[in-house]
């Protein structure tokens, strides 16, 4: 086995995704309420920027990725890492405005105004999101030097993603705590005055996860350049000429339009799309149902996800067994894309659908919607849960599996190659 990582370089990488974490975070808990309870937008309105920022960051995720894989990186510092520096930038100079009043706006600005005026700075930091996640992950195999590095790295990079949850909602009941103090029982319900504490919670993110990024650049170092990396993927192939024309047993080649007539891969894209959704619904709605359904004070809105995530960060562990006990797959770059791509849309077109449900219309809560959120969060993620089960049953009946085997001389350098675990140490993926 290669020598491995110091552990200085490990945890250097897993500062890395800390900013994103923490945006993702603050942007899937508190985007919605920020923007119906306190800015006042329109229900519809609201639904429409989070959409807008799923579809970005779902059609950025691909581009980014076939992007970093052909470029060179500037000045030799290295193509992930520098697609990883413009991803922390835009993140960085876009987020904070997303949780900024509309310069210039007022109360009477028509809510049209607003929306053009949030769109660019959406687009922007999903964008910025898509560039540091899709370099974060292609750095682990460039940087591990065997599968106990890459499985560490891995892991570390969750518990960053863990503290990044733990510490927005404990900033948030920080301040959501102080201002109570101060003003006591006059503004326990969510309203205007409460711009400026999501405002300095966007600057804290901002500002915490841009120190964290910095550690990441000063201390982990891309060793594979670019050159060395084409030359290597040349000689792989040439490596699979050979063994096809010496009638070895060649690997499994599949061109990306060959996935579309695979059934396993419309399984998985439905389970892991309801799954998704239910995890993003619970975690976009349950702040205002707090608020609007229960109506408890403020400060709920950060002590109850705190709760949920450590619950559910404490049953992640048990993942470990069963993962050991039924076996795991890895596949091709474009499947994961796939599916990250229906996740992300699909969770924009579930919010916008559910916003435009909404029954106030005139107003951000009548007594109308103390129901509607209620069932909003048993409702719909109840069904969308039960589809998952459907499709999780479709799996047990008709096992994962490769149905196509594609092996020809003439189509492998259009193909898309799975490297092994051995050749992914390697070769970037």
């Amino acid at each position: 086995m290669a020598e491995s990582l110091h552990p200085c370089q490990k945890l250097s990488y897993a500062t890395g995704h800390y900013l994103n974490d923490l945006c993702a975070s603050m942007w899937f808990t508190y985007f919605l309420l920020y923007f119906h309870s306190v800015l006042g937008f329109n229900s519809f309105y609201a639904g429409v920027l989070l959409m807008v920022g799923q579809v970005a960051d779902g059609l950025c995720t691909p581009l980014v990725g076939y992007e970093s894989d052909r470029q060179a990186g500037a000045l030799r510092y290295g193509r992930r890492k520098t697609w990883h520096m413009i991803g922390t930038v835009s993140v960085i100079i876009s987020f904070p405005f997303i949780f900024n009043p509309c310069l210039g706006c007022t109360e009477n600005t028509p809510e049209w105004v607003g929306l053009i005026y949030f769109i660019p700075f959406i687009i922007v930091f999903q964008f910025g999101w898509a560039a540091t996640q899709i370099s974060h992950l292609a750095l682990i195999p460039d940087l591990a030097k065997n599968e106990h590095d890459k499985v560490e790295l891995t892991a570390l990079r969750y518990a960053f993603t863990v503290l990044a949850n733990i510490f927005v909602y404990a900033a948030a009941w920080l301040l959501l705590h102080f201002q109570l103090d101060e003003t006591g029982s006059e503004h326990t319900h969510l309203g205007r005055q409460d711009i400026p504490i999501f405002r300095t919670l966007a600057l804290i993110v901002v500002g915490t996860g841009a120190l964290f990024s910095l550690l990441f650049h000063l201390g982990t170092k891309e060793k594979q350049s670019f050159q060395l990396l084409v030359e290597t993927e040349e000689q792989q192939r040439d490596s699979l000429d050979e063994q096809t024309m010496h009638s070895n047993p060649p690997k499994q080649l599949l061109l990306w339009k060959d996935w579309l007539v695979e059934p396993s891969f419309y399984q998985v894209a439905v389970l892991y799309m309801c799954t998704r959704l239910i995890v993003n619904l619970s975690q976009t709605y349950i702040a205002v149902y707090l608020t609007n359904s229960l109506h408890l004070p403020k400060n709920y809105i950060a002590t109850i996800p705190l709760v949920m995530y450590v619950s559910g960060f404490v049953s992640s562990f048990l993942m470990k067994p069963i993962n050991k006990c039924m076996g795991r797959n890895h596949s091709a770059a474009f499947v994961y894309g796939a599916m990250s791509f229906t996740d992300k849309v699909a969770n924009g077109l579930a919010v916008v659908l559910i916003q435009s449900l909404h029954p106030c219309h005139t107003q951000l809560c009548c007594p109308a919607c103390i129901p509607f959120y209620h069932w909003v969060m048993v409702t719909i993620t109840g069904a969308v849960a039960l589809v998952g089960a459907l499709s999780l049953s479709s799996i047990m009946v008709w096992p994962i599996k490769v149905r196509i085997c594609k092996v020809s001389t003439s189509s492998i350098q259009d193909t898309s190659w799975t490297p092994t675990s051995e050749e992914s140490s390697t070769v970037s993926t």
